[in-house]
């Protein structure tokens, strides 16, 4: 009997072969633009530094993100699903809207200011980038579904009208993007911006 592989066409085995290489391409594109952004930040380190410590050319390099503020939008959007995980996660054992909707936001801020300079870059990319540039759709996809989770939290309030839950959900998307982005608050620390944020949240819930 042949072995199940000699069974595969060989069309099959090449295309399976081909995304393995492409996947272990990404994957090591990733490691390299995580270590280098986290330990210089985004605006000191090159496409060449990113492509050197992958062992790639960077050719192959900008296959997989076209400039260096995609790049960005690769390695800020694993960490920004992880922080969407643990912050729905938080907010399902907290029946209190507003402290649950800020056990959402709250991991979204503490990894967006892991490395400040690399945190706002990361903000005003998803603002101004290429919406048709795949990174860029994968960050604002998870804006929204961080707003359907906050939504999902404030229809638990009887006071708020089903429809109005999904409007105030992007108010406090908003809030939360402007006050991490904004210059002022550059040197601010976490519980300072979770602080500004659940002040202005507080205003727009009702109470």
């Amino acid at each position: 009997m042949n072995a199940i592989g000699h069974d595969m066409p060989a069309a099959s085995r090449t295309v399976g072969r081909r995304e393995r290489n492409k996947q272990e391409k990404l994957d090591r594109i990733t490691a390299a633009a995580t270590e280098l952004f986290a330990e210089h930040g985004v605006d000191e380190v090159t496409t060449q530094q990113i492509a050197d410590k992958a062992d790639i050319g960077t050719g192959t390099l900008f296959l997989y993100a076209k400039n260096k503020g995609e790049l960005l939008l690769l390695v800020q959007n694993a960490t920004y699903a992880d922080a969407l995980i643990r912050g729905r996660a938080a907010a399902d054992l907290l029946p209190e809207p507003f402290e649950a909707v800020m056990a959402i936001v709250r991991p979204v801020v503490e990894c967006n200011r892991k490395q400040i300079d690399n945190g706002r870059t990361y903000l005003r990319e998803m603002a101004f980038g290429d919406p048709e540039e795949p990174h860029h759709r994968d960050a604002l996809n998870l804006n929204a579904q961080t707003e359907e989770a906050i939504a999902d939290v404030l229809r638990r309030d009887e006071r708020i009208e089903p429809d109005a839950a999904p409007v105030l959900a992007h108010i406090v998307s908003a809030i939360a993007f402007i006050t991490m982005a904004a210059t002022v608050n550059a040197g601010s620390s976490v519980e300072e911006l979770l602080r500004e944020i659940g002040d202005q949240v507080r205003v727009i819930l009702p109470r």
